[in-house]
């Protein structure tokens, strides 16, 4: 761009209107007038919504007349409009006022300019207007424009911002377990036939029998875990808890030949059953359950336990009756996988029988649909159903994502605000242009995904360094931009996808790194986008390859 201002020459104007005697013999010679000035940028720049620059004017000696009196406006003139700021005034050495005074002998003076952004000055320029007075009379001095264009790359960024859904747990493979015991009389490992009998026997090999017919369901091995009640010497429980287990292996062996066939099977001797008898006396509705449990607490030592508990003879006579028989046991443990619905049955049910779904296949089902109307169906379904937090939360994504941002935030009403929930509402208040709010949000949360979005806020604000930063390693398109703002065109210039808003981006690294072909062939992919193109007429960007 040219050395653009003839700024000096509005003040040379002064000097010559007040040499001359009048103002109108003064601008009737400044075009004659050899003075320059530097803008800087050259090129205006719109940063955080305002357009700032410095004009910087070297007055030769002699130039300014002691008593004239200088005013000058900068003026932005746009597409649609114009804006003013208030005039610079500048006096001679000479006159009685309080305005800036430029010495006969001549000095550089720089002033700093500062518009606020309004649609339309992309394209425009900033110009000098200047009246010169000398006593009574006055002129107005031709007007210099000094610089072309304003630049709005950081606009291009990206205000959708990223909000995370909440996971399912859904689980392919669903652990489960059924599960049986047998009793044994006191300080005995027989097992009686009365027990091979018993309710819990006969359940466990029903349940055994339903796995075993269940396509969907696998044992995957067996344990038996055998106890001894804590009574009595510690050595003498642990040898009778250990015949115990062998015994119900055997046991175990007779009663599921065919339905456990090959699985294997994992013995454990535990013991005194302690663990199980704070369980059966806090389930109790003894007097004194919780002296007994307090003394648990208290000593770690089964003997000392024992011999406290004994003391409380009126309570041990209830414990032998109700807790002791029921610690003499061996269990069974069928752990069973379940084979879950595939994605694939997933869609089906969706479909055809979505209420014979549980949450988490909801959850999960939701994840599995493209469409966002077939998302809200399934998150409504997981609300309904089962009042899902989740489901709540993920629905308010989903209307965000759509741009449905009352909905959105009605949606995540009375959650809990949690990072996911701070970096939702930071994204809508982004997305709805309230940046400060979003800020606030984004800064509360502070998890990856807001650190990303509050990049975002970054670039919209001028700190284009700080942006770069957060989004370091990146491989977006917000990344690409934030780098080429702060000065780096090479990723923008890689930056693989197939999107305009890309190609745009493309074509603008490619302009400031000279490389013409680049520019032509990324604007001609850019132009597909109606507004893109009408951009890329007005952007001073390409002024140089129009």
């Amino acid at each position: 761009m040219k050395n653009i201002v003839k700024f000096l020459s509005l003040s040379v104007l002064g000097l010559a209107s007040a040499a001359c005697g009048s103002p109108e013999q003064m601008a009737e010679t400044a075009e004659t007038v050899n003075a320059t000035a530097k803008c800087e940028p050259e090129i205006l720049e719109v940063v955080a919504g305002q357009i700032s620059a410095t004009v910087t004017v070297d007055y030769p000696d002699g130039y300014f007349h002691p008593q004239a009196i200088l005013e000058v406006t900068p003026v932005i003139v746009y597409e649609g409009g114009e804006a003013k700021m208030k005039p610079f005034v500048f006096q001679g050495e000479n006159v009685k006022d309080n305005y800036q005074v430029v010495p006969k002998k001549g000095a550089s003076i720089s002033k700093k300019v500062n518009f606020e952004y309004v649609p339309g000055m992309e394209k425009c320029y900033l110009e000098l207007r200047s009246v010169l007075k000398h006593k009574a009379k006055q002129a107005s001095l031709p007007t210099v424009k000094i610089a072309d264009g304003a630049n709005t790359t950081y606009m291009l960024v990206s205000k959708t911002g990223k909000i995370d859904y909440k996971a399912d747990n859904y689980q392919d493979l669903v652990p489960q377990t059924a599960e049986g015991q047998i009793l044994y009389q006191i300080n005995s490992s027989e097992v009686r036939n009365t027990e091979l009998r018993s309710q819990s026997i006969q359940d466990f090999k029903a349940a055994l029998e339903e796995i075993k017919a269940n396509d969907r369901m696998n044992v995957v091995s067996t344990d038996i875990i055998a106890y001894a009640s804590p009574d009595g010497k510690e050595e003498d429980n642990a040898e009778l808890s250990d015949n115990r287990s062998k015994s119900a292996e055997k046991v175990l062996g007779q009663l599921t030949r065919t339905t456990l066939a090959g699985t294997p099977v994992n013995v454990t001797s535990v013991g005194e059953d302690w663990e199980g008898f704070q369980e059966l006396v806090a389930a109790s509705d003894l007097d004194d359950k919780e002296l007994i449990i307090r003394v648990l607490s208290m000593y770690s030592d089964p003997a000392i336990r024992e011999k406290e508990i004994r003391n409380m003879s009126a309570v041990y006579q209830s414990l032998a009756q109700e807790v002791l028989p029921e610690l003499r046991r061996a269990r069974f443990i069928a752990n069973v996988e379940y084979e879950n619905y595939t994605s694939e049955e997933l869609l089906e049910i969706i479909d055809s029988n979505i209420d014979v779904l549980d949450e988490e296949s909801l959850l999960r089902a939701a994840t599995l649909v493209e469409d966002n109307d077939d998302k809200i169906t399934i998150y409504k379904q997981a609300v309904s159903k089962y009042d899902s937090a989740r489901g709540k939360y993920n629905l308010g994504v989903t209307y965000a994502n759509m741009g449905r941002l009352a909905e959105a935030k009605k949606a995540l009403e009375g959650l809990e605000q949690d990072e996911d929930w701070c970096n939702a509402m930071g994204v809508i208040a982004m997305m709805e242009e309230d940046f400060n709010v979003a800020a606030e949000y984004l800064a509360y949360s502070n998890n990856a995904t807001a650190v990303e979005n509050a990049a975002v806020i970054d670039i919209i604000d001028g700190e284009y360094a700080a942006a770069a930063a957060k989004l370091a390693g990146k491989n977006t398109y917000n990344a690409a931009l934030a780098q080429l703002l702060a000065g780096n065109c090479a990723p923008a210039l890689n930056f693989s996808c197939d999107c305009p808003n890309a190609a745009y981006l493309r074509a603008v690294a490619a302009a400031r790194m000279g490389q013409s072909s680049a520019v032509k062939s990324n604007l001609a992919a850019a132009k597909t986008d109606a507004e893109l193109a009408e951009r890329a007429a007005k952007d001073v960007e390409f002024a140089q390859y129009r």
